[in-house]
């Protein structure tokens, strides 16, 4: 069972992590420099908890140009390899800005999207 709460150490977080048996948690952030500390705070909850941390994905990453292809980091630049580093923990994903995606997951289709970025978090997932 996958439980998709708010960002933060607040009231859903705690409850989850003392009412349900939690195999482990993905950590998912963005860009902003500010979510860096809060994604930070809900590591250090999570680790006191002893729930297992078991990497990080960054959503907003970037947006690619349809025409030429480029990377615009339209919400600032990535700061997911430094917060991994700091606290020890693996990136496995740089989503990004994508009409198509969010679109398919607002049908509730999106395992049917044509993408290799959920990848490594998939194989995460299996390996548990």
């Amino acid at each position: 069972m996958f439980v998709d709460m708010p960002p933060g150490t607040g009231d859903v977080p705690l409850t989850v992590f003392q009412s349900l048996p939690v195999d482990g948690i993905i950590v998912v952030t963005s860009p902003q420099e500010l979510v860096s500390m809060i994604v930070g705070k809900a590591v250090k909850m999570a680790k006191m908890m002893n729930i297992p941390i078991l990497g990080l994905v960054e959503n907003m990453s970037y947006y690619q140009c349809p025409d030429c292809g480029k990377q615009h980091s339209i919400f600032g630049e990535s700061h997911i390899e430094k917060v991994a580093e700091q606290n020890d923990i693996p990136v496995y994903a740089k989503l990004p800005v994508d009409p198509k995606l969010s679109a398919a997951c607002d049908k509730g289709m999106v395992e049917l999207f044509e993408g290799d970025w959920i990848d490594k978090i998939a194989d995460a997932m299996m390996k548990l």
